[in-house]
């Protein structure tokens, strides 16, 4: 987080000058500007008085829920390969486990599966956008394609697999996150 631009959005979202901001602050115009540009840091009291002047509080300021990231792309992803179990996973959103659910993009070449998960609290949701799969859970087994989806409780071992003859690929969120 940069502190000095976050202080310059709050700034002009009050249509304040820093000469302005600077004279409720009782600081220099010169401070404000080498602030804003990151040149300098504040100490914690001075930060204090310029958020309490701007409006707001140290809690409220650094709270990360208003510049959390909403949108990803392939930089953002993390691919994890298994060469044995002929998959690749595709985290598509950094930092999911600390989230309440977790997407993955799941691909499976043919003859590829994932490891048997141990049953757990939450629930599963896939997608499958391309191929088939077999969905194994507990001693339940059902076939799932192209554009049909599925759901359940992670209450039993469950698992993917491709028995086709082409590659699959799942869209698969797990809530709360397991992989």
């Amino acid at each position: 987080m940069k502190i000095g631009e976050k202080i310059r959005r709050l700034r002009l979202q009050y249509g304040l000058t820093q000469k302005e901001l600077g004279d409720r602050c009782e600081l220099s115009k010169g401070f404000i500007s080498q602030l804003e540009n990151d040149v300098t840091s504040p100490s914690i009291a001075t930060l204090v008085d310029i958020l309490t002047c701007l409006g707001t509080d140290l809690k409220t300021f650094f709270d990360d829920d208003n510049e959390q990231k909403i949108s990803f792309g392939l930089s953002d992803y993390s691919v994890s390969q298994n060469e044995e179990l002929k998959h690749e996973i595709a985290w598509l959103v950094p930092n999911a486990q600390k989230n309440s659910m977790e997407p993955i993009r799941l691909t499976l070449e043919p003859g590829g599966s994932t490891a048997p998960d141990s049953p757990h609290e939450g629930e599963e949701f896939g997608y499958v956008i391309s191929g088939q799969i077999l969905l194994h859970i507990g001693s339940k087994t059902c076939r799932v394609r192209k554009g049909e989806s599925f759901y359940f409780t992670a209450s039993a071992v469950h698992s993917l697999e491709n028995t086709g003859k082409t590659r699959a690929i799942v869209l698969w969120i797990s809530s709360p996150p397991s992989f």
